[in-house]
């Protein structure tokens, strides 16, 4: 059915309103970060400065806070990705009268709100090492990942388990026939299948660690991460230093978007092009001709 005119009119203004709402605090930190007034201003322009990224430079505690989030956030892609994988490959292995309860368990982390977490994992932690004599582990980095890792790696899991779902077990009972052994079928055949997922799961766990306020707040405890001193920072008032790293995060965030589309794109068309060859030389030796040479 065609829409009418009245449609696509709502539809257009619907689109603007919603690009609006999702782009316009962007943009108003994006023009505040160069404005020369002491607070974040959009209009009037009443200059251009760099200033305020040297500001954010030299700001110690902000400096602090970025090396902690990004040093919590590796801690928590390396425990993370390994526990998802792990929960996937279980997922598709379990009889099916048990996946339901097993896919309830490993998802509840999500379901559960931050602030749970985050003072659980203080509680549950402050009594384990208490009682053990590992007082040395009640420690705000520490606890943090533990808490972090905690529902992070069912993010990963769902991601993981999406592509785990395509892979075609066939390759597996070949390989396994003649002769490789499951560390072998796991390494060469299922890890490399698994690879795009991988990257995903890594991703998006890093970016979840990095943003975390809800769960880190709690388990921090003395120590500090980004999210913590900003939330600091905004209580007292926002500056266009502020401002200013907002551009850094969307920038890096952007770049490192566009360098991992161009690489899956480079892979896809080797990946496509080794299939070609293989489908040439396949077609080439039923037919008793030469196949062509890759260039």
């Amino acid at each position: 059915m065609t829409p009418s005119p009245f449609q696509r009119v709502m539809f257009a203004v619907y689109t603007v309103i919603f690009f609006l709402y999702l782009l316009g605090p962007l943009a108003v930190m994006g023009v505040s970060a160069f404005n020369t007034p002491q607070y974040p201003q959009v209009w009037p322009i009443e200059g251009f400065t760099l200033d305020w990224f040297g500001q954010l430079l030299a700001d110690q505690d902000m400096m602090t806070g970025l090396h902690m989030s990004i040093w919590i956030g590796f801690l928590v892609v390396a425990i993370s990705v390994p526990i998802g994988l792990a929960g996937a490959i279980v997922m598709t292995q379990i009889q099916a009268r048990v996946r339901s309860a097993y896919y309830l368990i490993v998802v509840s982390p999500v379901l559960t709100p931050g602030i749970i977490i985050g003072i659980s994992t203080v509680v549950f932690w402050r009594q384990f090492t208490g009682q053990t004599g590992t007082r040395f582990l009640y420690d705000g980095v520490v606890l943090t990942v533990l808490g972090q890792a905690s529902f992070i790696s069912a993010y990963c899991m769902l991601i993981i388990l999406a592509r785990l779902q395509r892979f075609d077990r066939a390759q597996e009972e070949a390989a396994l026939d003649l002769g490789a052994s499951y560390p072998q079928v796991f390494r060469h055949i299922l890890v490399p299948f698994l690879k795009p997922a991988l990257a995903s799961a890594a991703v998006l766990a890093f970016l979840s660690s990095f943003e975390n306020y809800n769960t880190t707040t709690f388990s921090i405890l003395s120590d500090k991460t980004l999210t913590t001193v900003l939330a600091g920072r905004v209580r007292q008032g926002t500056t266009p230093a502020i401002s200013a790293l907002a551009v850094l995060i969307v920038a890096v965030t952007v770049i490192g978007a566009i360098a991992y589309e161009i690489y899956k794109r480079r892979s896809d068309a080797v990946a496509a092009q080794r299939q070609r060859a293989a489908l040439e030389a396949e077609e080439a030796e039923l037919s008793g001709t030469p196949a062509p040479a890759m260039g």
